[in-house]
């Protein structure tokens, strides 16, 4: 009996050093600042374009593999997700496609400066790329995403990587002028694949595991 106590308070312990681990501090909207820069090219005008231009990426290059990051500031003592907004119906985590041989984080962070910085050539040291949350899954050229890879599917067509980016206390986001960056709360987007798409509206339930503290400004 005495060492299946022990055992157990040596599990309680480790669950509490992981409960720490999954602390996530946010801090408020009104912390950072928000400006405009030109504009930069946006190929993906419809679902349409977006399934061609994979299927062209496909026969050059194989698989596509992206990444995007979940950004969160507090407003209103609620979790608001940072989204990038074109032609006001599409909705994309900032993030895009890896270069080849480049690594998930450097290929964010890339994509992070160039979308969402002044200086576009930056090295990327601001951003902090956390664990990834999900990856999701297109099987073939349709406009379907699975947050898992089926069996029978043994080449996919593209994959895409969801990071979480803990943001400093203060920071400038300048943004392309034809792109605006939304804050969002996480109850608007919970489940709702009509307006945010499959991985976005999935992103409140991938944070589930954590604790956020709502910092003050």
């Amino acid at each position: 009996m005495g060492e299946e106590v022990s055992e157990t308070n040596l599990h309680d312990g480790n669950r509490g050093n992981e409960d720490q681990n999954l602390e996530f501090d946010i801090y408020p909207l009104s912390s950072y600042y928000f400006g405009s820069k030109d504009a930069i090219p946006f190929k993906d005008h419809t679902q349409h374009h977006h399934l061609l231009r994979i299927q062209s990426n496909y026969a050059a290059r194989g698989l596509r593999t992206s990444v995007e990051a979940v950004l969160l500031v507090e407003l209103f003592k609620h979790p608001h997700l940072l989204l990038l907004q074109v032609r006001n119906s599409i909705y994309k985590l900032p993030g895009g496609r890896l270069r080849p041989g480049e690594s998930d984080t450097d290929g964010l962070k890339r994509k992070l400066t160039r979308k969402l910085c002044v200086d576009e050539d930056g090295d990327g040291s601001e951003w902090e790329v956390g664990e990834c949350l999900g990856m999701w899954w297109r099987p073939d050229f349709e406009t379907l995403l699975y947050p898992f890879l089926p069996p029978n599917i043994k080449q996919p067509k593209e994959c895409t990587k969801v990071f979480l980016v803990k943001l400093p206390a203060s920071q400038k986001f300048i943004v392309p002028k034809n792109m605006r960056l939304l804050a969002v709360p996480l109850c608007q987007v919970h489940e709702n694949h009509k307006t945010y798409g499959e991985i976005i509206s999935g992103v409140p339930q991938l944070l589930s595991k954590f604790c956020f503290n709502m910092m003050e400004s």
